[in-house]
Protein backbone atom coordinates (compact mmCIF):
# COMPACT_ATOMS: atom_id res chain seq x y z
CA UNK A 1 0.00 0.00 0.00
CA UNK A 2 1.12 3.74 -0.82
CA UNK A 3 1.12 5.96 1.86
CA UNK A 4 1.50 9.05 -0.38
CA UNK A 5 0.55 9.88 -4.12
CA UNK A 6 3.05 11.98 -6.04
CA UNK A 7 1.03 13.99 -8.33
CA UNK A 8 3.16 16.54 -10.66
CA UNK A 9 6.08 16.68 -7.42
CA UNK A 10 3.48 17.74 -5.00
CA UNK A 11 3.04 14.50 -2.30
CA UNK A 12 -0.55 14.03 -1.36
CA UNK A 13 -1.74 11.42 1.38
CA UNK A 14 -3.16 8.12 -0.26
CA UNK A 15 -6.29 8.39 1.67
CA UNK A 16 -6.67 11.82 0.90
CA UNK A 17 -7.40 10.71 -2.68
CA UNK A 18 -9.39 7.65 -2.19
CA UNK A 19 -11.59 9.96 0.07
CA UNK A 20 -12.48 12.66 -2.78
CA UNK A 21 -12.87 9.32 -5.03
CA UNK A 22 -15.49 7.79 -2.54
CA UNK A 23 -16.71 11.25 -2.14
CA UNK A 24 -17.67 11.62 -5.68
CA UNK A 25 -19.05 7.91 -6.02
CA UNK A 26 -21.10 8.40 -3.07
CA UNK A 27 -22.30 11.73 -4.46
CA UNK A 28 -23.57 9.96 -7.50
CA UNK A 29 -25.36 7.03 -5.33
CA UNK A 30 -27.35 9.86 -3.95
CA UNK A 31 -28.01 11.58 -6.99
CA UNK A 32 -29.43 8.17 -8.16
CA UNK A 33 -30.94 7.44 -4.79
CA UNK A 34 -32.91 10.43 -4.91
CA UNK A 35 -34.13 10.50 -8.98
CA UNK A 36 -36.02 7.35 -7.83
CA UNK A 37 -37.21 8.28 -4.58
CA UNK A 38 -35.41 5.27 -3.47
CA UNK A 39 -35.26 7.03 0.33
CA UNK A 40 -38.31 6.45 1.15
CA UNK A 41 -37.10 2.63 2.06
CA UNK A 42 -34.50 4.05 3.93
CA UNK A 43 -35.15 4.74 8.33
CA UNK A 44 -32.36 7.13 8.37
CA UNK A 45 -30.90 9.06 5.41
CA UNK A 46 -27.65 10.56 6.98
CA UNK A 47 -26.47 6.92 8.68
CA UNK A 48 -27.54 5.63 5.29
CA UNK A 49 -25.49 8.14 3.14
CA UNK A 50 -22.24 8.00 6.28
CA UNK A 51 -22.59 3.69 6.11
CA UNK A 52 -22.59 3.84 1.91
CA UNK A 53 -19.53 6.13 2.23
CA UNK A 54 -17.66 4.15 4.35
CA UNK A 55 -18.14 1.21 1.81
CA UNK A 56 -16.87 2.79 -1.04
CA UNK A 57 -14.10 4.16 1.02
CA UNK A 58 -13.17 0.34 1.80
CA UNK A 59 -14.10 -0.76 -1.35
CA UNK A 60 -12.02 1.81 -3.13
CA UNK A 61 -9.12 1.51 -0.20
CA UNK A 62 -8.81 -2.61 -1.38
CA UNK A 63 -9.32 -1.70 -5.17
CA UNK A 64 -5.77 0.75 -5.06
CA UNK A 65 -3.99 -2.17 -3.72
CA UNK A 66 -4.14 -3.59 -7.80
CA UNK A 67 -3.42 -0.07 -9.32
CA UNK A 68 0.55 -0.59 -7.82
Amino acid sequence: MRYVIDIYGVLVPALLLWIIIAYALSAVQRRFMQRFDLYRLVWHRALFDFAIFVCLLGGVVYLSEYLS
